[in-house]
């Protein structure tokens, strides 16, 4: 009995099982929205533009995204992404806490056309840049800011369940190494 809580307790706090099974369901993901049918179109057309808001699962807290991208080629998207992040821990006695807010700007390249997968699908890869400020406070003591330059990337597929709203996930390296699962309007 005790060796069965130890595995569930286990496999839901280890952040590198976590990371295994997200990753796991975005393959899982990706192989099931890829039809062997079907001329595939862009996911966002030249001009247009799309809002997203994202909710991340990581080691280092829980961060809340909000972006924007525009298609400047059938294939191509770049946008920008304001993000926040609050988490606490405990070291060597001592509890720290921190808030990390992050601006990027981002790139994508959209492998619809060149894999022939319907528009209601969008799978893509990119690199992103961006500074993010950290606060830390340890208890007891004053506490310190730190700006620092961020340079990442990150692959995701999102499903268009109407003409103009989808649902996303997506892994990458930001802040720290995390899978991101949010909702796209396009517009």
């Amino acid at each position: 009995m005790k060796m069965i809580r130890k595995m569930k307790a286990t496999s839901l706090s280890n952040p590198t099982e976590i990371k295994r099974k997200l990753v796991s369901l975005c393959i899982l993901f990706l192989l099931a929205s890829y039809p062997i049918f079907g001329q595939g179109q862009g996911p966002i057309s030249k001009g247009q533009l799309q809002l997203n808001g994202v909710v991340g699962f990581s080691s280092f807290g829980t961060p809340v995204s909000v972006g924007l991208d525009l298609g400047v080629h059938s294939n191509i998207t770049i946008g920008g992404e304001a993000s926040y992040r609050r988490y606490a821990e405990s070291f060597l006695g001592s509890d720290f806490e921190y808030t990390i807010i992050g601006f990027y700007i981002n790139g994508n390249y959209h492998f619809n056309k060149l894999l022939k997968i319907p528009s209601n699908f969008d799978l893509y890869a990119g690199l992103n840049i961006g500074f993010y400020n950290s606060d830390i406070v340890e208890s007891g003591f004053d506490s310190f800011s730190s700006t620092d330059l961020g340079i990442g990337a990150q692959i995701g597929g999102r499903y268009y369940f109407s003409d103009n709203w989808g649902i996303n996930l997506e892994l990458g390296q930001y802040y720290a190494n995390e899978a991101r699962l949010g909702i796209s309007h396009r517009f």
